[in-house]
């Protein structure tokens, strides 16, 4: 008793942690769907399976009849062979040694006329030919020299098989190209009945194939049907049997749904009898009233009820947890509507109540997080001021340096256009009055920066600059991108003595998120090893005014930090060099 409690006991703790939704459509499930399922499907089987039963009574009724039709057709031919065997007219005939031609075709004359005798001996299309190892006969017609089939395939398949007769099927494409090829019936027959024989002789009679063919299609069976030898498909009533191509090969054994076989004069066959493959359908569409009763009875109706059952219910529970699922915000949404006097809609009421009180707390711990975000909002500008403070040098001092090597170098009457440069640099290096500028504001800069490396370096530096028209507005920190480049020359063409390439490129990219802004600063200098990249991008990653303390590259930790703060972190950079090959930085942030 006390383990039959306990199983209650989990049971009644699984459903308290099942949704009541999912409480009704458990109840529907194993109450009236699984049921229905089962019942609907023992009546379906019994059909079907008495439908199957039918159908496989009578594929086995018609494999019986194509073999009776088959054997009687070969039986019709082999008592055919039977009679001109004992024949003993014919026995002479083919012993007698002819004179020469004319008397063999005087001989030939008087047999047709005495015998009465008929290739087809009644049968239609049918070719009876008796060969004889007598070279004195003329070949034509119904009888031939046996030495005119001894390198024929059949004649020697027949050989070989050791019997008396052999029903023999081929595809014939050892003649003269001028006839065409085409699918045989043999029956061939040792004429060897009378005791003292001098000579071999041999019976060859050879069926009409398409009759065949023709004949098992006019038969009207209601399933696909296929005569086999092997995996060769000898016959069949689909209507696709052609005499001018060889046997194809069977493949349709898994349809089977019988399988006769059967033995003729040497022979063995099979008939296959395919199962059609429409049954299925054709068998609920026959059903389709009983099965529509079924499931509107025993579906449609409870499923309604159920439904009803579940308005009533859970879509007040779903009202009241989607307002409890907003408990993150400023404010408490209050339920405008309250429906019913249940044990649900009391729960309403209360949660209104407890959401004025709690609204009426909001209020000042709201005023509370004001107060802070103002605090870090000047932190901020704190670190930003400290941030331009440091670099309002450092481009200069990197400019004058330039033109101080370029004057040591040169000696040439230059120093007008670098300082036209430099005038251009110096605008907008002091004025921070804004922490962002424009892209096309800034790649001015970039422009006017990478001319005054250009006279430094001369043939050693090409530079190409690739902005898409709808980027040149956005706003981004200032000496953002010219940082990067910078830091392209001074690491990556200033080491390396052959011609180096920068370029740049600014462009969006639609992703998942959202639209982003991608910057591109490759060069193809000096490059890096693995391990010095990988400590480069994890100090661009982890940019921060603790980094900025330590020496290294101060205005690169620079940049990426101002990035940082102004895309709320969601900024995100990529790096990928190759020692002697160049380096590219990739940058993307919001737009």
């Amino acid at each position: 008793m006390d383990r039959h409690e306990k199983i209650i006991e989990k049971f009644y703790r699984l459903m308290n942690n099942i949704k009541l939704s999912r409480k009704l459509t458990i109840l529907y499930v194993c109450c009236v769907l699984l049921p229905l399922m089962v019942t609907d499907s023992i009546v379906l089987y019994i059909v079907m399976n008495d439908q199957h039963t039918k159908q496989q009574h009578a594929m086995e009724n018609e494999a019986n009849a194509i073999q009776y039709s088959l054997t009687n057709s070969i039986d019709y031919a082999a008592a055919t062979a039977k009679q001109i065997y004992m024949n003993e007219y014919i026995e002479r005939y083919l012993n007698h040694e002819y004179a020469g031609a004319l008397a063999y075709v005087e001989a030939y004359q008087d047999f047709v006329k005495t015998t009465l005798f008929k290739g087809g001996a009644g049968m239609d299309n049918t070719i009876i030919t008796m060969y004889a190892d007598n070279p004195t006969i003329v070949n034509g017609g119904e009888f031939s020299q046996l030495s005119a089939i001894e390198n024929a395939n059949w004649y020697r398949t027949f050989k070989d098989s050791g019997r008396k007769d052999l029903l023999f099927f081929y595809y014939d494409n050892e003649k003269s190209p001028v006839v065409e090829p085409k699918r045989k019936i043999l029956f061939l027959k040792n004429l060897d009945f009378f005791s003292g024989n001098r000579r071999d002789k041999f019976l060859k009679i050879e069926l009409d194939y398409g009759n065949m063919v023709r004949g098992l299609v006019k038969l009207g069976y209601e399933f696909p049907v296929y005569i086999c030898q092997g995996d060769r498909v000898l016959l069949a009533n689909d209507g696709h049997s052609s005499m001018n191509q060889d046997f194809e090969q069977f493949t349709l054994g898994h349809k089977a749904g019988v399988c006769k076989e059967m033995s003729l004069y040497g022979s063995d066959l099979l008939i296959y009898v395919l199962e059609p493959e429409t049954d299925v359908i054709r068998n609920i569409r026959d059903n389709m009233p009983l099965i529509a009763l079924l499931i509107l009875t025993n579906a449609i109706l409870p499923w309604r009820l159920m439904r009803e059952l579940n308005r009533s219910l859970t879509v007040r529970i779903k009202q009241l947890s989607q307002v409890f699922d907003k408990v993150e915000d400023e404010e408490l949404s209050r339920i405008d509507e309250i429906s019913g006097n249940d044990e649900i809609g009391m729960l309403m009421e209360n949660y209104n109540r407890m959401a004025e009180r709690t609204n009426d707390l909001i209020q000042t711990v709201y005023k509370d997080r004001i107060r802070e975000q103002e605090m870090d909002i000047a932190r901020q500008s704190a670190e930003l001021l400290a941030l331009h403070s440091q670099i309002n040098p450092h481009f200069l001092f990197n400019a004058l340096e330039s033109i101080r090597m370029h004057c040591i170098l040169r000696s040439e009457p230059e120093i007008a256009g670098m300082v036209e440069k430099l005038a251009v640099m110096e605008r907008q290096n002091v004025d921070w009055s804004t922490d962002t500028v424009e892209i096309g504001k800034e790649m001015e800069f970039v422009e006017a920066y990478l001319s005054l490396q250009k006279f430094r370096f001369g043939d050693r530096l090409s530079y190409e600059l690739d902005v898409e028209e709808d980027c040149l507005e956005i706003a981004i920190p200032k000496l953002t991108v010219v940082t990067f480049v910078e830091n392209a020359c001074i690491h990556g063409i200033e080491t390396k003595t052959a011609q180096g390439w920068i370029f740049v490129r600014i462009y969006k990219k639609k992703t998942e998120s959202g639209t982003r802004l991608c910057i591109e600063v490759e060069d193809t200098g000096s490059g890096m090893e693995e391990e010095e990249r990988q400590q480069l991008l994890e100090t661009m990653q982890s940019a921060s005014i603790d980094r900025l303390k330590k020496k290294g590259r101060v205005g690169m930790v620079n940049a990426c930090l101002r990035l940082k703060m102004v895309s709320d972190n969601q900024v995100r950079f990529a790096l990928d060099s190759e020692r002697g090959i160049g380096t590219i930085v990739q940058i993307q942030l919001p737009v």
